[in-house]
């Protein structure tokens, strides 16, 4: 089986940073895309950040210029780098990947991990 175990949530004040973790164990052969989400209270789940595997990203027009993903294919780590936070950012962060589990299966399938928590102070 796969897991994901985030890591960096907590509390900071606006304008403060945070960096979150995410670190995929497991039976693993190839990680393709892998990518953060939110969910705010009240709220749909959002994509924040999102990192292929040869490096390409993309951001919610939110967090441009603010986050930065980054990820580290030989331990099979993703990070969220979040500056500039603001009180909007609070939300729990979800980590997702995109996992191809054994070389004799052609087809990926999508892992979550269990989120943490972002509270950012105003």
């Amino acid at each position: 089986q796969v897991q994901l175990v985030e890591s960096g949530g907590g509390l900071v004040q606006a304008g403060g940073s945070l960096r979150l973790s995410c670190a995929a164990s497991g039976t693993i052969f190839r990680i393709n895309a892998m990518a953060w989400y939110r969910q705010a209270p009240g709220k749909q789940r959002e994509l924040v950040a999102a990192i292929t595997s040869g490096g390409t990203t993309n951001y919610a027009d939110s967090v441009k210029g603010r986050f930065t993903i980054s990820r580290d294919n030989a331990k099979n780590t993703v990070y969220l780098q979040m500056n500039s936070l603001k009180p909007e950012d609070t939300a729990v962060y979800y980590c997702y990947a995109d996992i191809r589990q054994y070389y004799s299966t052609y087809t990926a399938s999508p892992y979550w991990g269990e989120g943490t928590l972002v509270t950012v102070s105003s």
